[in-house]
């Protein structure tokens, strides 16, 4: 089944997340995309970004909605037209949403790649890494760090904010699966619960 997982936070608050293994064509099936989907599908140049798209659409029709129900900001930040809140993530060959009737949220989802030990001290301070000693164990907590404070950067939704200077992810236990993070830009300070779990070579973090 390429529902992969479904993660129930509250009663008004829940995670999708799918598993990419079909074809475009069998994703293309049972989805009315609108005109505006259609041109953006077009012109995607690689077909794993065409597949998350469908998958994306399937993960609508899961919670109820369908592509007709979406919309995109002037920043790019998805809605719905009912007021639902929403945030949406595609990661190689899994996507997934997250939707919430009373909070604003955003998830993402992350490859553990060896390559977010180099760029780490432009999202966070890399100083307070350096008791880690077992290389997995660094890439697994920094690809928390940086999918929480993607999935704050989503809740916020315009382009203004910085990952080092604007948001603080506060420091974890693996065991917990949960932390608190921060935005503060402008004066105003914005609390956050955040949540995560590694799915196979992956890691799904959503903040509320």
């Amino acid at each position: 089944m390429p529902l992969y997982k479904t993660i129930h936070i509250t009663n008004d608050s829940k995670v999708l997340i799918w598993k990419i293994e079909e074809s475009f064509d069998t994703l293309s099936k049972g989805i009315e995309l609108t005109s505006q989907s259609t041109k953006r599908v077009n012109a995607m140049k690689s077909e794993l970004h065409q597949r998350g798209f469908l998958s994306v659409r399937h993960l609508l029709q899961e919670v109820g909605y369908t592509d007709h129900d979406l919309f995109y900001d002037e920043f790019g930040k998805p809605h719905l037209k009912d007021g639902t809140h929403i945030s949406i993530t595609h990661s190689f060959n899994f996507s997934g949403l997250i939707v919430s009737k009373d909070k604003k949220v955003g998830i993402d989802i992350e490859k553990r790649r060896d390559k977010i030990v180099k760029i780490a001290h432009k999202f966070t301070p890399i100083e307070a890494y350096k008791s880690i000693a077992n290389h997995d164990a660094l890439v697994s907590k920094l690809t928390i760090v940086w999918g929480a404070k993607e999935s704050l950067y989503k809740i916020y939704g315009k382009k203004k904010l910085l990952f080092l200077q604007h948001m603080y992810v506060e420091d974890f236990s693996f065991d917990n699966s949960t932390t608190t993070a921060k935005i503060l830009y402008e004066g105003i300070t914005s609390n956050y619960d955040v949540h995560f779990e590694e799915i196979e070579d992956f890691t799904c973090v959503y903040a509320l």
